[in-house]
């Protein structure tokens, strides 16, 4: 693929949500998620799971324990002051429930002996304490996920699907890993909604690359 032909597939994805009432092949969904394993990881731990949700029930019963946590979250007496567009936004979490297929994204702790020392010593030593809490925000697991999950959604572009990256649900998380059975030890991390897409947005503009960039000669 020329760089061009790469330029063109990442700039012309879009965060779809809205669908047509089109399935999408489970196939499809399986080879995304293959190839999407690809991506690099902390230490080759490959420490995800992928949940292919094609049952509408199952996608039914997600966006309702979204919903009803953000109904919650709008009952609130501070949430008054977030202003109209949030408010409408908590109305309609459930969106995604008129997406054909859901690929939810679980991951495991990032296990290394570095950080099991740091665990240890950190309970009594100032500069490992200052040394795990920069790795904190650097988070490996997280890294090693968000990469696959990039991926995928390029992946899902190319083969002319439409999905958007949700971590707002996770707002529902302990409900929707029962729902799905993510086991212990497995954290929920995002929801992605596929399906044939039934919109086109319009392209949002990004920052100068020199205003994003610090060239170190």
């Amino acid at each position: 693929m020329k760089t061009s032909e790469m330029a063109e597939l990442i700039r012309g994805r879009r965060s779809i949500r809205s669908w047509l009432k089109k399935p999408v092949n489970e196939d499809m969904l399986l080879q995304a998620i293959e190839l999407a394993t690809w991506a690099p990881n902390g230490g080759n731990q490959q420490n995800w799971l992928f949940y292919v949700i094609l049952n509408k029930n199952v996608i039914n019963s997600i966006a309702d324990a979204v919903q009803a946590r953000a109904n919650y979250f709008a009952s609130l007496p501070e949430a008054s002051q977030i202003g109209e567009n949030l408010t409408r936004m908590l109305k309609r979490s459930d969106f995604f429930r008129n997406a054909p297929s859901i690929i939810a994204v679980a991951t495991s702790p990032y296990k290394s002996p570095l950080d099991q020392i740091l665990a240890d010593r950190k309970k009594t030593d100032p500069k490992v304490q200052e040394m795990s809490r920069w790795r904190s925000v650097a988070n490996t697991r997280i890294q090693s996920v968000s990469s696959a999950i990039a991926y995928l959604l390029l992946i899902l572009h190319q083969m002319g699907l439409g999905a958007v990256w949700m971590t707002g649900p996770m707002q529902a998380k302990g409900d929707i890993e029962k729902i799905v059975n993510v086991p212990e030890g497995m954290d929920l991390v995002a929801l992605i909604p596929v399906g044939y897409p039934a919109e086109n947005p319009a392209p949002r503009e990004r920052k100068p690359v020199k205003d994003v960039t610090h060239v170190i000669r």
